[in-house]
């Protein structure tokens, strides 16, 4: 299922672009960790589809993450992402197959100049997972970004503080979060991404890992990605594996 669904996605989105030629360029949010700072195009709702393999001490985790952007205006937008379908194991040798968990964010961006901003991000994660497959509990999370063009590098920064609803006996229920991205175009189509990300709780194992991302951008439509992340530490996943892309899916205003 995975694999027809790997192919079937660029198919998908070569298609769509095409209805609406007149669209303005797409945002990607994808792959890094870290979120930028800028909205999409107002009006236009975006869509996010992606394949993501990983593997830790527990066994492999697959999954379709998905994501819709709609900003508002330039400075209001919201942000609903999830699993579309998740095979993980179950902790008691099996696996477990189903829907993932879904994340609600109301975004602010704060443009400085065109190539300076700053945002912010109020989230909250509803359980939709069974629980084999999420934590059953809600999260609610802030997060702060600072995006800045250096030269041909652009840079995005998050910090991030998450309330777990889900937590083991003596551990914090708060985690930080800080990621630093860095992309740069290699020719007119193609692009490279790497990132350093990590997680801190009182009382629980840190995580940290490394990402290293590629980008095919055949249109201002129509970004395709893949790459890997490698966990720094035990507590990280030691790989994942990864590809995706960023379409419109329509012009609502």
């Amino acid at each position: 299922m995975l694999i027809r669904t790997l192919f079937a996605m660029p198919l998908l989105a070569l298609a769509l672009p095409v209805l609406a030629q007149d669209a303005p360029p797409i945002t990607p949010y994808r792959p890094s960790v870290s979120s930028p700072a800028q909205l999409p195009a107002p009006g236009q709702l975006e869509m996010e589809l992606g394949l993501l393999s990983s593997k830790s001490d527990d066994g492999r985790r697959n999954s379709l993450p998905t994501t819709f952007k709609l900003a508002f205006n330039p400075e209001w937008g919201v942000v609903i992402g999830g699993e579309a379908y998740v095979s993980a194991p179950d902790g008691n040798g099996g696996r477990a197959h189903g829907l993932g968990d879904t994340v609600f964010v109301l975004k602010r961006a704060f443009i400085i100049d065109d190539a300076t901003a700053f945002g912010l991000e109020l989230g909250a994660k509803a359980p939709t997972a069974k629980d084999t497959i999420g934590s059953g509990s809600a999260d609610y999370d802030v997060n702060g970004i600072f995006s800045r063009d250096l030269g041909a590098v652009h840079m995005d920064a998050n910090l991030n503080f998450t309330r777990l609803g889900a937590y083991d006996p003596g551990s914090g229920r708060t985690q930080t979060g800080l990621s630093a991205s860095f992309s740069t175009p290699v020719s007119e189509q193609w692009g490279v991404t790497w990132e350093w990300s990590g997680t801190r709780r009182s009382g629980a194992d840190s995580t940290a890992q490394a990402l290293l991302a590629a980008s095919y951008s055949p249109s201002k439509r129509l970004t395709i990605d893949a790459g890997f992340a490698h966990g720094l530490n035990r507590a990280t996943p030691d790989w994942s594996f990864f590809t995706g892309l960023v379409f419109p899916l329509a012009k609502l205003w």
